[in-house]
């Protein structure tokens, strides 16, 4: 099968074209190299996929774009600005790469390759702050107290920050694109995911960014008061839940799914820390800063919609997702990346 991946060189993309291409497909990466760290897992791919087909290329190229869609069976756009602190710092470029550039690329499937499915990667955060949901503090984290099973796809959108309106306004592009014009589109508002190949830093990708901080011996600053609550995906699980949603297309067609760790995958900040001083055997120091703009004190996953429609459910747990990241940042050169 012939697999378009856009963003493919960022960290989900990378682990998604190297599953991909072990399993024969062939697989058109398409990447600008923008982000620090990218060219490095680009790299890494050709090095373990010869066969793999690389494309410099941006989704506000319009021409590029179309050329790469021309005759594909299948798509995933991965490609975005990703930090939220980012889009408030320069909103027009959130806009170009989030919302037009996802419009363009609907329109490079749909003039091009209108048969492929189109798996788009949004975020939780087109739900908002989610001021009205009441939240309690249980000793060091924070906790819902009346939606035990998570957030689920029924929630009321509700943009909080400009990468919020691009990502929410690109995912209900996505998602009408399936009812206008019949594109076979599957929408995934992610909570955090994490794992090898993850370039991260201090506004995106935290998990990593703790665990190369613990590993550097460097400390580490948080927003808030560090009793925030994710719920963490291994990128390994979310890798399986687009191939599993794609090999059931024609039922997850057109529909949006909230994918995460869920309630059992939870984890504040100061317990992943604690996790890390645990396995790098030496405290990290830590300092604190104010919250940010659109921070949620707590966001977990509802994952049901996905398991009834597709039978997909986590499998990697917290304890065992953050021990493998671990353990492939500790090479000198994995440790220096990004």
């Amino acid at each position: 099968m012939r697999v378009l991946i856009t963003g493919g060189a960022g960290f989900i993309g990378t682990n998604l074209a190297d599953a991909l291409c072990r399993q024969g497909h062939q697989v058109t990466v398409y990447d600008n190299l923008s982000r620090r760290g990218v060219e490095s897992n680009a790299r890494w791919l050709r090095q373990e996929h010869p066969q793999l087909e690389f494309i410099e290329g941006d989704v506000r190229n319009v021409a590029d774009l179309e050329s790469a869609c021309r005759g594909v069976q299948q798509v995933y756009h991965l490609a975005a600005q990703v930090a939220v602190t980012t889009s408030v710092q320069d909103p027009r470029s959130d806009f170009d790469v989030n919302l037009l550039g996802t419009l363009n690329l609907l329109e490079a499937v749909r003039r091009g390759a209108p048969e492929a499915p189109v798996f788009y990667t949004s975020t939780n955060k087109v739900y908002g702050g989610m001021e009205d949901l009441p939240v309690e503090l249980q000793g060091e984290r924070y906790a819902y107290a009346t939606l035990p099973e998570g957030v689920s796809e029924q929630r009321p959108l509700d943009f909080h920050s400009p990468y919020g309106c691009s990502k929410g306004g690109a995912d209900q592009y996505v998602r009408d694109y399936a009812r206008i014009y019949g594109l076979r589109t599957v929408v995934f508002r992610m909570s955090c995911i994490y794992g090898p190949h993850q370039c991260g830093n201090e506004d995106q990708g935290w998990v990593a960014h703790f665990a190369r901080c613990a590993l550097q011996g460097a400390g580490v600053n948080i927003y808030g008061d560090g009793k925030q609550v994710r719920d963490i995906l291994y990128v390994e699980d979310l890798v399986r839940a687009f191939r599993m949603a794609a090999e059931a297309i024609d039922r997850t067609a057109g529909h949006v799914y909230n994918i995460g760790g869920g309630p059992e995958n939870t984890v504040s900040l100061l317990e992943l820390l604690s996790v890390l001083e645990e396995l790098c055997g030496h405290s990290i120091p830590r300092s604190f800063s104010d919250w940010r703009p659109g921070d949620q004190r707590i966001y977990v996953t509802n994952v049901q919609s996905a398991c009834n429609d597709f039978g997909w459910h986590p499998e990697v747990s917290r304890l065992e997702g953050i021990s493998r990241l671990f353990q492939w940042l500790k090479s000198a050169e994995r440790v220096l990346v990004g």
